[in-house]
């Protein structure tokens, strides 16, 4: 007679309940062991402390190229500091600002919102940032002030790719250097993906907008918008935007013609639109006359004694309106304190980002850590590789206003192809490391990601297209 030795279902039920008992033992068991009980809260900064502590134990100093790198990184945040944080950046922090109290939250739904006609909004955004022709840094706080204000993510998409790559003198400097073919596709280009990455980044994020929409809706009318006369605060802006542009027009390639001409009397427009404001701020804002007379006085005297670097008195001008704005009620002191918030939100990422781009990339004719000859290298030809290695090595590098026409002059000589040419001029001026870090602060990690991507994409399809067109 056999023994059946099988176990039963209940068998196994026993032993299934018997380690899992067993194994909820050792886990509390372990969690209420002091050392893991502790470490499990410190992980992090032991991690941190760690990796912080390998990096400088590690350092490469002493190597030449390291050594390079790291002078070369100092010298971009100098030179962004010299030439773009006052001129560019100080103006644009105060024309968003003046978004965020002086432009009605309504117009701003009305023409640029998400429930906004496609054929209305989206050719405004274009425009206005058309007309702005600034770096990818200096839109920055533009692009944050109309979103702010409730702007729709799709025309605040295009407003942000279309200031820095649709510029008309960069177009026609393009034209003129690397031929009419590349110059007519890089305008053809820039103006249809800012169409094209709104109208796709409202696609994506559909559900999100429709919330957002929603979010706004119901407080527009908790909000006091300005009843300032239209033509008033038309005029308001549109000596900021002239301040900024002519302050920052870039020296052209010839030494004759139109723009030469307003390169030359630049500071003079600069210094008759400066005086405008004054007048403007007094007689519309309630800014001191006597304030801004003494102002004027100072930046007079500033021109005076630095004839040389009209740098020093544009300083004083803006300082100048700065305190005397933070110092008065009202209206006046909500423009400087949402012009002030933008400061601290987005200045140090930007300095922080050029810090990074200058170690990595260098500055131009200058090599970083990674060497000039590997990109030259991997951007001859018309592959796909070669278009999206050129899309993301200029998304992530740092372009002033101009500067990428001479810098890809020279990567074509080096042997880069027409395709990936194009393809980096769509996206370099668009996009930079610095404006990245920015971009993810103001609507968050998923937004950039796309935004990014779709910018990169764009580009490296425009680059086959045209290299297999040209070549």
């Amino acid at each position: 007679m056999s023994t059946d030795n099988r176990l039963s279902r209940s068998d196994f039920s026993d032993i299934d309940a018997s380690f899992t008992t067993r194994t909820n033992m050792i886990k509390k068991s372990l969690l209420n062991n002091p050392l893991i009980e502790f470490w499990s809260d410190q992980w992090k900064a032991l991690a941190a402390i760690i990796a912080v502590f390998l990096g400088c134990y590690f350092l490469p100093v002493g190597y030449p190229r390291f050594d390079n790198a790291v002078m070369e990184a100092l010298y971009l945040v100098k030179w962004y500091a010299q030439e773009h944080v006052l001129l560019c950046l100080v103006p644009a922090f105060l024309i968003a600002g003046a978004i965020g109290v002086f432009v009605s939250q309504e117009g701003v739904m009305k023409y640029l919102g998400p429930t906004a006609s496609r054929w209305i909004a989206y050719p405004v955004a274009s425009v206005s940032g058309t007309v702005l022709a600034v770096c990818s840094c200096t839109v920055l706080p533009l692009f944050a002030g109309i979103w702010t204000r409730g702007a729709g993510l799709g025309p605040a998409s295009a407003f942000l790719y279309s200031g820095p790559a649709i510029n008309v003198l960069a177009i026609i400097l393009t034209a003129r250097i690397l031929g009419m073919d590349v110059g007519i596709a890089r305008a053809a280009g820039a103006i249809g993906f800012s169409v094209i990455i709104g109208l796709l980044m409202q696609l994506i994020f559909w559900r999100d907008e429709a919330e957002r929409t929603r979010e706004t809706m119901a407080t527009m009318g908790q909000i006091s918008d300005d009843d300032r006369p239209l033509w008033q605060t038309v005029i308001y802006f549109g000596l900021m935007v002239g301040i900024l542009v002519f302050a920052n027009w870039g020296k052209p390639d010839t030494d004759t013609g139109l723009w030469f001409s307003v390169y030359s009397s630049k500071w003079f427009i600069v210094s008759i639109l400066g005086i405008a404001f004054s007048v403007v701020l007094v007689a519309w804002f309630g800014f001191s006359a006597i304030k801004m007379g003494v102002s004027v006085i100072l930046v007079i005297v500033a021109a005076w004694f630095f004839r040389g670097d009209p740098l020093v008195p544009f300083t004083v001008g803006f300082a100048a309106i700065s305190v005397i704005a933070s110092s008065s009620p009202g209206q006046a002191q909500d423009w400087f304190s949402e012009s002030w918030g933008f400061a601290k939100q987005i200045l140090p990422l930007l300095l922080f980002g050029v810090l990074i781009a200058g170690l990595l990339l260098g500055r131009p004719d200058k090599e970083g850590l990674i060497p000039n000859a590997w990109i030259a290298w991997a951007l001859g030809g018309n592959s796909i590789g070669a278009n999206a290695l050129a899309s993301v090595a200029g998304a992530f590098m740092y372009f002033a206003t101009l500067t990428e026409v001479p810098i890809v002059q020279g990567l074509v000589g080096s042997g880069m192809g027409k395709g990936p040419a194009l393809a980096l001029l769509l996206a370099g001026p668009a996009l930079s490391l610095p404006s990245m870090l920015v971009i993810n602060s103001v609507m968050g990690f998923r937004k950039t990601a796309v935004f990014v991507i779709l910018v990169c994409a764009l580009s490296t399809i425009a680059g086959v297209m045209f290299g297999a067109i040209v070549d």
